[in-house]
C-alpha cells in the first residue's frame, strides 16, 4: 500500500489486549486494554483516516472503550470479518485494497488476506505471521495498535508532525 488507507479496522482480543478473559464473581468479565493504544487512535484522527473495530466478541466492555476513545464504527459479534468489512467499505465507497487491518489470530486470517496491508502484534501464531505485511515488535495489549499506528505515521508523515498537531490541539483546548 503506497498511499495511506482510507479506513483502518482493528480486531480488539490479541492487539488491543493480551487476549486474556478475567472472569469475577457476580458474572464480572474484565478486560485490560493498555493507554498506549489510545495515542494510535489520535494519530489517525490528525491523519483523517476512520477507525472502526470489528471483533467477534460482543461485550459492553469493547463498547465503551471504543466510546471514550471517540471511536464511533464498532462492529461486535461479528463472526465473518470479510463479509463485513466488504459492507462497510461498500458504505465507505472504497474497496478492499484502500484497507489496513490488524488482527491477530485464525478468525483474523481471511481479512488479513484480502485488504492493502495487513499486520499482526508479535505474538501472534507463527501461520498466521506468515500471511501478513507487517508482523509487530510488541505483543499484543502492550501497544501494538499503537506501533501499527506509529509505523504507518512513519511511512507516509512524520511523528514531528503527529507532535505539532497535539500541541496545537492542546493549546485551542486551554
Amino acid at each position: 500500500m503506497k498511499n495511506l488507507p482510507k479506513l483502518i479496522i482493528t480486531d480488539i482480543d490479541g492487539v488491543w489486549t493480551d487476549g486474556s478473559m478475567y472472569y469475577g464473581t457476580n458474572g464480572i468479565e474484565l478486560k485490560r486494554f493498555t493507554t498506549s493504544d489510545s495515542v494510535g487512535v489520535l494519530f489517525l484522527k490528525y491523519l483523517n483516516i476512520p477507525l472502526a473495530i470489528m471483533t467477534g466478541e460482543n461485550i459492553e466492555l469493547v463498547q465503551r472503550r471504543a466510546t471514550k476513545l471517540k471511536i464511533d464504527k464498532v462492529y461486535l459479534g461479528v463472526k465473518d470479518k470479510l463479509t463485513e468489512a466488504k459492507k462497510l467499505c461498500k458504505e465507505m465507497d472504497i474497496s478492499l485494497d484502500k484497507v489496513a487491518f490488524i488482527g491477530d489470530d485464525i478468525n483474523d486470517l481471511e481479512l488479513l488476506t484480502k485488504v492493502g496491508l495487513s499486520a499482526v502484534p508479535s505474538n501472534a501464531p507463527s501461520y498466521i505471521k506468515d500471511k501478513v505485511h507487517w508482523v509487530l515488535k510488541t505483543k499484543g495489549g502492550d501497544g501494538a495498535f499503537r506501533e501499527f499506528v506509529e509505523q504507518l505515521v512513519l511511512q507516509h508523515s512524520s511523528i514531528e508532525l503527529m507532535l505539532e498537531k497535539y500541541q496545537q490541539e492542546k493549546s485551542l483546548n486551554q
